[in-house]
């Protein structure tokens, strides 16, 4: 997939409501506050296992009850339409 310009990107973000760009990296970020620790533990495997499937990867913090992703793709150097899929299908999953 081929990399979308600044104009598509801020398009796009739309599409993918309280996921926010992160200019300086040219990528997606959102972090979801879940009651607890073992809640977000639980949350990551069901984000994961749809990844895993998807054979996509993301960069994922983990902080107590706090969970972000940051989505970017490494081979177009910047964010593409996949990007912001991917977005949506975690947003599905929270």
């Amino acid at each position: 997939m081929s990399k979308l310009s600044l104009e598509q990107v801020k398009l796009y973000l739309g599409k993918v409501p309280g996921w926010k760009l992160m200019e300086d990296r040219m990528a997606l970020s959102r972090t979801y506050h879940c009651k607890d620790f073992l809640t977000a533990v639980s949350f990551v495997n069901r984000v994961a296992e749809l990844l895993e499937h998807d054979n996509q990867h993301v960069e994922i913090t983990l902080n107590g009850g706090t969970v972000t992703f940051t989505l970017a793709s490494r081979e177009a150097r910047g964010l593409t339409g996949k990007d912001f899929a991917l977005a949506q299908t975690i947003s599905k999953v929270s």
